[in-house]
């Protein structure tokens, strides 16, 4: 039997893909290779955020600095798709960090899921 916990990405991840998502409460990074097998994962609450500064602008450039050196570095990362999710207030300060990371980004794609009817209205009140 092979008692390994899991294969290791290949050290050489020129070609990738960001997920970030961007909650009123968090920040999430995930760094993929092209076909969305994870590699790197960071959020706020890996480096040190806690209760209302995890969900701060702030916390969210140093998650995403921080991951994206530690990407850079461990698998030479240099061309990346960006996908943004969420409304969060660190929405738009991550993207100005992965921006002055001086990588090459493909393209940036916002999938935040969008309703397309809504909830049901309440009943007509009657009084």
């Amino acid at each position: 039997m092979n008692n390994k916990k899991g294969n290791k990405m290949e050290k050489n991840l020129r070609k990738g893909r960001i997920y970030l998502v961007a909650t009123f409460n968090n920040t999430i990074i995930t760094i993929t290779d092209e076909k969305g097998q994870p590699a790197l994962v960071g959020s706020t609450g890996m480096y040190g955020f806690s209760g209302t500064r995890k969900s701060t602008p702030y916390a969210a450039m140093v998650v995403v600095e921080m991951t994206l050196k530690k990407a850079i570095k461990d698998f030479q990362l240099q061309i990346v798709d960006v996908y943004v999710k969420g409304i969060g207030p660190g929405r738009e300060s991550a993207l100005k960090v992965i921006k002055s990371l001086n990588l090459n980004i493909g393209r940036i794609i916002d999938i935040t899921p969008i309703p397309h009817n809504g909830v049901r209205p309440p009943k007509v009140r009657r009084v």
